[in-house]
């Protein structure tokens, strides 16, 4: 039996023999599995599960088996090593934990070898293989619900894409080994495919968890991602498409994914998004696509328990609750992070509301008692401020479900993004910033209480650490570091490119452009004919 079987196949047919899995909320929710109506799967049982691989490592919630034949559920946790993939090889993040995988992480010192890139990989391709199952086994059962899944085989191929470059492709359920697709092709197969899917998905909509089809992706959930793709495909396919980039996240932004303004209780209307309540809050309006968790009923190592536990540490913003007894105290922010928010004067060594308050900027979530800003020791957590952006407290006052397991849901997509595309892309086309772009830039720096930059300031390298500024730890820096030429390559070793420890010395040295792609698993190399690894590797 060949790899893909293993680790593609295997996975599904051991899903519909399973007696019933872990549900997710609202429309996703699924009923249990007969295992003597293995050939005839339950649609909607199947459907959830598409998504559900984005946010469950298996069918027996955090501590039960996991999807992927061979590794666990935290190694292969979708968000977890989304994160890890686009955070901790960049100038936001570094851990102090020694699991194999996290100090090449931190020094850019990756392999084909690399347990937690192979993790992510597979996590993919299951999800790939769900989606082919539920296509042929459901096909003509719901126009809706098919397009959707057909939507997010093409969102998970696109990780394939920016991660990993020419990938096996397939989009059917098959003993036979995938054949590679370059790069640009795929580009133009997703591109094809979401433009297909649009048109059949559910209109958008600003939703609650109270509102039916919270959780599902809708047609705002296409145009950002064809957005997203708009504005990186120079570097997938050789050829610039500003213009398109603008045009799809404009579509988003003048459409009812509005940004999340209002703070409650205390709260920013920024904090909002990444807090307990998030989907009941009302900041869930500004969420194109939420991956839906609950403390009780969809249990997870490795989604926003993950963001939050790896980050904090139970010293942290003592006079509020945290939600949740799990403080794992690993990941936190490189200097260069910090010092995004205050490009004039030292950081303080303060809690996160005075942090806040001291950056003039709501979204500076940054804990700095007891901490040293310059990370000295990637082996201490303390050596580094502390990042509180993500929490399982409730806006309201109210008990989370449970002390262990968090509520948030992770806005894997939201419709901030759409306004920085619009702004980067309006001034790549033009090579100056229209009235409206700025307009975007500053609605975000305006939702978190920041000055507004005029015009003359606004430039690419501004646009770039406002990204950071607005997206840091939501799994984006390496995408857009890439884009900008400061991750590997050529410029990777300039100063504006440097950070701490990156290419594995205390201040920061350039690595070689091979790195911003990365490599296939050795295992797949090895058992995939088809297949040929990626150069440098």
């Amino acid at each position: 039996m060949n790899t893909y079987q293993m680790k593609y196949i295997l996975p599904a047919v051991a899903f519909l023999v399973t007696a019933g899995m872990t549900s997710c909320t609202g429309d996703l929710d699924v009923t249990p599995i007969d295992p003597a109506t293995t050939m005839t799967p339950s649609e909607p049982s199947l459907y959830s599960k598409c998504y559900a691989n984005m946010a469950l490592a298996g069918q027996g919630g955090a501590n039960g088996d996991c999807d992927i034949d061979g590794l666990d559920g935290g190694t292969t946790g979708f968000v977890r090593q989304l994160w890890n993939a686009n955070e901790l090889s960049t100038d936001e993040s570094i851990c102090c934990w020694g699991d194999p995988g996290i100090p090449q992480f931190n020094y850019n010192q990756w392999d084909a070898s690399h347990p937690m890139l192979q993790g992510f990989y597979y996590r993919l391709y299951a999800g790939i293989t769900y989606c082919n199952h539920y296509l042929d086994a459901c096909a003509g059962v719901d126009a809706t619900r098919e397009a959707e899944v057909r939507f997010l085989r093409a969102l998970y191929y696109y990780y394939l894409m920016d991660c990993f470059g020419n990938v096996p492709f397939t989009t059917a359920l098959s003993a036979e080994s995938p054949r590679q697709i370059m790069r640009a092709d795929l580009f133009k197969w997703i591109e094809t495919e979401v433009k297909y899917c649009m048109g059949k998905m559910l209109s958008p909509a600003a939703r609650t968890s109270a509102d039916k089809g919270y959780g599902r992706a809708d047609q705002d959930a296409a145009n950002l991602l064809l957005a997203r793709m708009y504005l990186n495909a120079e570097v997938y396919t050789g050829e610039a498409r500003w213009a398109d980039a603008k045009t799809y996240a404009e579509k988003v932004i003048n459409g009812p994914h509005k940004l999340w303004t209002t703070g409650k209780n205390g709260w920013s209307a920024y904090q909002m998004l990444f807090m307990g309540d998030n989907g009941e809050s009302g900041a869930s309006q500004e969420a194109v696509l939420p991956l839906l968790q609950d403390g009780i009923t969809t249990t997870s190592w490795g989604t926003t328990l993950f963001l939050m536990a790896s980050t904090w540490k139970d010293d942290m913003d003592t006079d509020k609750d945290y939600g949740t007894k799990e403080f794992w105290a690993g990941n936190r922010a490189r200097k260069q992070l910090v010092e995004k928010f205050f490009p004039n004067s030292p950081a303080p060594q303060a809690n996160i509301a005075d942090m806040a308050l001291a950056a003039n900027d709501n979204r500076a979530l940054f804990y700095g008692v007891d901490r040293e800003l310059e990370v000295k020791t990637p082996s201490e957590f303390t050596s580094g401020y502390s990042v509180g952006k993500f929490r399982n407290t409730y806006s309201t006052g109210a008990a989370p479900h449970n002390q262990q397991f968090i509520d948030a849901d992770f806005f894997l997509m939201r419709a901030a993004e759409a306004y920085l595309i619009a702004a980067e892309a309006d001034l790549r086309e033009d090579n100056q910033l229209s009235d409206a772009a700025l307009g975007y830039i500053n609605a975000l720096r305006g939702r978190a209480n920041a000055a507004a930059v005029s015009k003359e300031n606004c430039t690419l390298d501004y646009i770039l650490d406002e990204r950071s500024r607005e997206l840091y730890y939501e799994g984006f820096r390496r995408t857009d570091l890439i884009r900008y030429g400061y991750f590997g390559g050529e410029k990777s070793g300039d100063k504006k490119a440097l950070w701490e420890w990156k290419g594995g010395v205390q201040n920061g040295q350039g690595f070689e452009a091979f790195r911003n792609l990365y490599a296939i698993p050795a295992e797949d190399i090895n058992a995939n004919p088809n297949l040929k690894q990626n150069p440098g590797y």
